[in-house]
């Protein structure tokens, strides 16, 4: 049984970076449904189970520590490719249809757990706003999420449980419907005319950053650092209340911090994504690591809410295509983009045509900036309704 600290650090370094390296180089199916952060935390929550390592104090405090200093960095790394200009760029008729999508999903959540919050245990209503900052941004905003409002790592096993078999299926089903998208487009009446232009003026555009050296992922790490240290520290000031704690404060400093710094070179710096991921795949082994397989007594019902939520969403998606004219490709890569994320949207959008896949890559972008506020809203809303 490991009790070390750095022993048990070093065990999930090697967990993580081997399922990572399985995936890049496996031809197995199982890998195309599950990516590589969900099988990382069942596995580590596997180990865990088994009580490989003792919840000793060396590995608490180790717990503790890269916890709290990775997650607002992480959240600075991530944020860097989310630049508001070239976002801005979509046009009116596309950032509405991505609202749009953001709000169905939030009236989803409020709506599902409106009628299943009296089956769920207490204090499920932080597990659901974990899973809304997932919806509507990515793995990055859940795990923002889960940090700010104290979610227990137990409890991280129903949100990843519908994050990926919920959300599998609603990409599959998104796929199989690009072949009816003129059938759609004709019923709605929508003119995709502009989604063609705007589409080939971004492939045009795209910029190409320089190769991946030493100096820069050495200079990102030491900046997203920074940003996590100053986070913390300017969020020991602010006043907090029951919900708005410290670590809600770190989330939000950290968040616009990137946002600002998205606009400015730091931005143009090769690495910042392969950072943020490494940092992303170690949270959420850590949390794993807290979890245990035998707390998992409520999967189905979570997993039934997951296909609910979607349906509502889907239901308010088709009622303001018919009523505004949308077309089947902004709904599906908008749906996608805060459900999916960067991983998924892209993908949508080159099955429709290749020059559309800057616009799936700015919509994801968009979703790791309203991801963690959004989800933090309709956190509030689900602790109101679940009080």
């Amino acid at each position: 049984m490991i009790e070390d600290g750095f022993t048990y650090l070093t065990v999930l370094v090697m967990i993580g970076s081997s399922i990572v390296y399985t995936e890049k180089k496996s031809q197995y199916k199982l890998f195309e449904y599950l990516p590589s952060i969900v099988i990382i935390y069942f596995v580590v929550m596997l180990f865990s189970t088994f009580g490989l390592w003792q919840k000793s104090e060396s590995v608490t405090a180790t717990y503790k520590f890269l916890k709290s200093n990775l997650l607002p960095a992480m959240i600075f790394l991530m944020l860097l490719s989310a630049d508001m200009r070239e976002i801005f760029k979509l046009g009116k008729k596309m950032l509405l249809t991505f609202f749009l999508a953001s709000v169905s999903i939030a009236i989803g959540f409020i709506g599902t757990f409106s009628l299943f919050h009296t089956y769920f245990e207490p204090d499920s209503w932080k597990a659901f706003a974990a899973l809304s900052g997932s919806w509507m941004g990515g793995t990055g905003n859940m795990v923002a999420i889960q940090g700010a409002l104290d979610l227990p790592d137990s409890a991280m096993g129903y949100t990843l449980l519908i994050d990926s078999i919920d959300y599998a299926i609603w990409v599959m089903i998104l796929l199989a419907l690009v072949p009816f998208a003129k059938k759609f487009n004709l019923w709605s009446k929508a003119d995709t005319s502009v989604i063609d232009e705007v589409g080939e003026r971004l492939a045009l555009k795209e910029k190409h950053k320089k190769p991946i050296s030493f100096a820069s992922l050495f200079l990102l790490l030491g900046t997203a650092l920074l940003v996590s240290l100053l986070a913390q520290y300017g969020a020991s000031f602010l006043p907090t209340t029951s919900f708005l704690t410290t670590t809600t404060w770190i989330v939000i400093i950290a968040t616009l911090a990137g946002i600002l710094f998205a606009m400015t070179p730091v931005a143009k710096i090769s690495g910042g994504s392969e950072l943020a991921h490494i940092m992303l795949y170690l949270i959420v082994a850590l949390i794993a690591s807290r979890a245990n397989f035998t707390e998992l007594t409520e999967a189905p019902l979570y997993i039934v809410a997951g296909f609910v939520i979607i349906a509502i969403h889907v239901s308010i998606m088709i009622l303001f295509a018919k009523l505004f004219n949308l077309d089947l490709f902004s709904l599906g890569v908008a749906s996608l983009a805060n459900i999916g994320g960067v991983a998924s949207a892209p993908i949508l959008a080159s099955a429709y045509s290749k020059a559309l896949i800057p616009i799936g890559v700015l919509m994801a972008m968009m979703g790791y900036i309203v991801g963690t506020f959004g989800g933090l809203m309709v956190g509030k809303i689900l602790e109101m309704i679940g009080g």
